[in-house]
């Protein structure tokens, strides 16, 4: 199983929308390395929903549902999504000032590449992210 992050607009598509709509397409996706990411996606694999802008926080675990697919909605092939369900929200929401100060997190794309919409996240951040979380 692989570890992602994906980020979004909560004004746009917010953690709360994805927990009433329980399941969603995850589309939008346009730079080449989120795009590599999104197709590397597996059926069970863990994903954090992180809200950008002024949030700046990773609100809850969703799992992804189906590997990618071209989006039926454009005529370009490049351009895939994947399917995502909501599993829960954290106990307490991960703030990005929060990963600033921990020198674990260094080497983390989140912040070293803060554009990127979809990021890798290893097992080793998925579980300090869940404790951070309060879980």
């Amino acid at each position: 199983m692989a570890y992602w992050l994906l980020k979004t607009e909560p004004q746009d598509y917010s953690w709360a929308d994805l927990e009433r709509d329980k399941r969603t397409v995850w589309n939008g996706v346009k730079n080449p390395l989120a795009l590599k990411y999104l197709r590397t996606m597996r059926l069970g694999d863990g994903v954090l929903i992180y809200h950008t802008g002024k949030e700046r926080q990773i609100m809850g675990v969703a799992e992804v549902l189906t590997s990618a697919y071209p989006d039926p909605s454009l005529t370009d092939l490049k351009q895939v999504v994947v399917e995502i369900r909501a599993v829960r929200s954290l106990p307490k929401p991960v703030t990005l000032a929060q990963l600033k100060q921990e020198d674990s997190f260094t080497g983390f794309d989140l912040l070293g590449l803060p554009r990127l919409s979809v990021v890798p996240v290893s097992s080793e951040y998925w579980q300090r992210l869940l404790q951070l979380a309060g879980e």
